[in-house]
């Protein structure tokens, strides 16, 4: 037992008083004569002995409701887990899970509700000089400062539903740099975390803590949790075409223990509903389905993929949007020395011009390398450096600018290089470099099917993963071809491999390009290749995986970076995002990075959907936001999982409130100020001083 006020505890002297009086008996003895003396030392000897008694009890009574009066004052408790109790102000922060989760329901109703209802009772436990800061998923600046009990309840009323999800650490990170700004508090500084504590986002074991603050956890728990999702979508090839079938993949969740079968899903594409499919899926499993479609128009295309579920419904839509091209821009430069010769007059002597000319998928020109205009490389998604002697320095910091940006470079030596100029550039690009010429006959030994030009749309079949070798593939013939040393900084994946264990074609990435190096010429002093059957996809593959795609869609709350591959003029062609029916409209942050632009929404976008990116009135690119997933896992802790964890991170300030009967502001009140018990001293001393009435008038009657 502890006091809050002990130095009333001095006042315990006073008992003295009682003792004293008690003591020294002033009060005068009358004379009674009596006519009979014959009982007289019998009756002295019985009143002594009661008068004796009756001293003694109120004495007793007196002292003990001195002392229970004096506690009283000195205001006795039993601390709470030894808790030191503080008297004066405190500085509160209390955390109210707004996320989409927080809709599910329990026999209290919506779990939303109930932690609106907790909050106000922390509230209503704390002293009214206590200040409060209130903190939810969005951040919101008028939540960064402490206000009085009243206005903090205010707040707590306007809390609603939001589609931002933080974690753990990010939560209490936020409060502990506002309590530890807040200003000296002698009550010292309290944070509530009322949450359902979803295990996807309770990442206790990232939080940095800080002792000097007294933590409370607080779960609210739904009655019934599950959940049936779409987690992503994605194409099955990089490049969208126009009239060719494409393949959406769908990733289904089923967040529960419940077995779904047949369950119907639909695909709308600018509004237009597509297939239908459907899907089955075990309990707690997951299942990729295949949506196919053809594209019937070029330009920006926006999709919805949906389900039917219930009661957690923000997460049965995925929006998309993709580009579908009417050609993809190639660019081929050579020596001077090939220029004026006409494409076709020699069967072979332009393979690269015969391929992409005939395809209308592309849009192919050529160009001298004393020719190039380095201003109009960026208009390029592939740049064929084909037969090159050397590279000057000035071309080789375009194209690694070029490459840098997210184009992708693919490169055939001459014959005959200048290895000093190869190396040069080739290094720049973090790629391996030529080291000498070797003119043994050898043949491609090894292709890589892991790697995505070969993985899918080429071969109808291969073996796990598995390569397949000229035993089972005819494969092209090298008569001679350059060694390479591997840049310790490169990320080298070899497409091709050589019987001897060299490069025959690697694949080099470069920030948000990549650079794919051939080893011998195009051409049939140095082999086969431009003759061989590889040699098609081959150079098609390449020139589709070139293609530079957009993401698909964003997550709201992320604040994810759009990247464009151009800038529009300034003026009044700002950027902005808009919906279709114009109802939502922002202006997005701007950044210009390396000639490329760089728009931040700032997490303006708050409800899912498919956008515009308009430039003035200019349709720049379709844009989709979706909402977080990170919830809808609705897997959560458990109380006793929650402390395991809490104790596993080392967080021993860090404590778990269960409520249970007594009610919240009841069990906060003995957390905060012990179980007090200067009630029970003041019933006491009232106690004793009517035992010493009682006993006053019984003894005299």
């Amino acid at each position: 037992m502890r006091f809050v006020n002990p130095a009333f505890l001095f006042a315990l002297a006073s008992i003295s008083i009682p003792i004293l009086i008690h003591l020294f008996n002033f009060r005068k003895f009358k004379t009674v004569y009596f006519t009979n003396v014959r009982f007289l030392r019998e009756v002295k000897e019985e009143t002594q002995s009661k008068s004796q008694l009756k001293h003694l009890l109120i004495l007793l009574a007196r002292i003990l409701a001195l002392v229970f009066l004096v506690f009283a004052f000195a205001q006795p408790y039993i601390p709470y887990a030894h808790k030191k109790i503080n008297p004066g102000t405190k500085a509160i922060s209390v955390y109210i899970d707004n996320s989409f989760s927080m809709d599910a329901e329990n026999k209290s109703g919506r779990l939303l509700d109930e932690a609106k209802k907790d909050a106000h009772e922390i509230a209503a436990a704390a002293k009214p000089t206590d200040k409060f800061q209130l903190l939810t998923n969005d951040f919101e600046g008028r939540h960064q400062r402490l206000v009085n009990r009243e206005e903090f309840s205010e707040l707590v009323d306007e809390i609603k539903l939001s589609p931002s999800v933080k974690s753990l650490s990010e939560i209490f990170s936020r409060q502990a740099d506002l309590l530890n700004n807040s200003g000296a508090f002698k009550g010292g500084k309290s944070a509530f975390i009322i949450s359902d504590f979803i295990k996807a986002t309770a990442d206790a074991d990232k939080i940095r803590n800080d002792s000097s603050i007294s933590v409370h956890l607080i779960p609210v728990v739904a009655q019934e949790r599950k959940n049936l999702y779409i987690d992503s979508c994605w194409f099955e090839t990089p490049v969208r075409r126009l009239n060719q079938p494409e393949a959406l993949h769908v990733r289904i969740r089923n967040a529960s223990a419940q077995e779904y079968a047949n369950v119907p899903m639909r695909l709308f594409i600018n509004g237009q509903q597509k297939t239908p499919a459907s899907f089955s899926i075990a309990a707690n499993g997951k299942v990729d389905t295949v949506v196919a479609f053809t594209l019937r128009e070029p330009g920006w295309q926006q999709g919805r993929m949906e389900i039917t579920d219930s009661p957690i419904t923000y997460d049965d839509k995925f929006f998309f949007s993709f580009d579908v091209s009417k050609t993809i821009p190639v660019l081929c430069i050579e020596p001077a020395s090939r220029q004026g010769e006409k494409v076709g007059s020699s069967p072979r002597s332009k393979p690269i011009a015969n391929l992409f000319r005939k395809d209308s998928s592309f849009t192919y020109s050529e160009v001298s390398e004393n020719a190039v205009d380095y201003s109009a490389l960026s208009k390029n998604e592939l740049i064929i450096l084909d037969g090159l002697s050397s590279i000057s320095s000035g071309l080789g910091q375009e194209l690694k600018r070029f490459i840098q940006n997210g184009g992708s470079l693919l490169v055939f030596p001459a014959l005959n290089v200048d290895m000093a100029s190869y190396s040069d550039f080739l290094s720049i690009v973090n790629a391996a470099t030529y080291t000498a010429l070797d003119t043994a006959r050898t043949k491609v030994d090894a292709l890589n099917f892991e790697q995505e030009i070969y993985r899918d749309g080429v071969f109808e079949k291969k073996k796990g993963n598995q390569l397949m070798t000229n035993a089972r593939l005819d494969l092209p013939v090298v008569f001679s071809h350059y060694r390479t040393t591997r840049n310790s900084h490169s990320n080298e994946e070899y497409l091709m491999r050589l019987r001897n264990g060299d490069i025959y074609l690697a694949r080099y990435r470069l920030q948000k390009g990549s650079i794919y190096l051939f080893t011998s010429a195009l051409s049939p002093q140095a082999g086969n290749l431009q003759k061989h059957a590889l040699f098609v996809p081959t150079l098609l593959q390449i020139a589709f995986f070139s293609k530079q795609q957009n993401k698909m869609s964003y997550t709201i709350g992320n604040n994810d970076v759009i990247e464009l591959s151009s800038t529009p003029a300034a003026g009044e062609n700002v950027f902005h995002i808009s919906s279709s029916d114009n109802k939502f409209d922002i202006i997005p942050e701007r950044r210009i990075v390396d000639s490329k632009t760089e728009l931040f929404t700032q997490n303006q976008v708050r409800e899912a959907g498919n956008y515009n990116l308009l430039a003035g009135k200019e349709l720049i690119e379709g844009v989709s936001f979706n909402y977080n997933r990170k919830e809808s896992d609705l897997a959560t802790l458990g109380p006793d999982e929650l402390k395991a964890t809490c104790e596993k991170a080392g967080l021993t300030n860090f404590r778990l409130l269960e409520a249970g009967p007594k009610g919240l502001s009841s069990l906060l009140s003995e957390i905060e100020q012990g179980k007090k018990l200067w009630k029970w001293c003041i019933l006491l001393a009232l106690l004793f001083l009517a035992a010493e009435v009682a006993l006053i008038r019984f003894l005299k009657q």
